[in-house]
């Protein structure tokens, strides 16, 4: 694994927390540790999609769409 491959899937891994963790917290009632599990559990399927698409999409990215070709 590269390093910008780990930065890619650590940065999109953050997102996805953040976002989950803002959704369920303030769509639902829910107390702030089961916020942080589910947040937690969106996060893991961003990295496993990371692992994934980094053999599938644009190499040495966790990007799951092929580089855009030039010209």
């Amino acid at each position: 694994m590269t390093k910008r491959l780990f930065l890619d899937m650590l940065e999109r891994a953050g997102w996805t927390f953040a976002e989950a963790f803002l959704a369920v917290y303030v769509v639902t009632d829910v107390s702030s540790v089961k916020t942080a599990a589910v947040a937690g559990a969106a996060a893991a399927v961003a990295v496993v999609k990371g692992f994934v698409a980094s053999r599938v999409g644009e190499p040495g990215t966790a990007a799951t769409l092929p580089a855009p070709k030039e010209g």
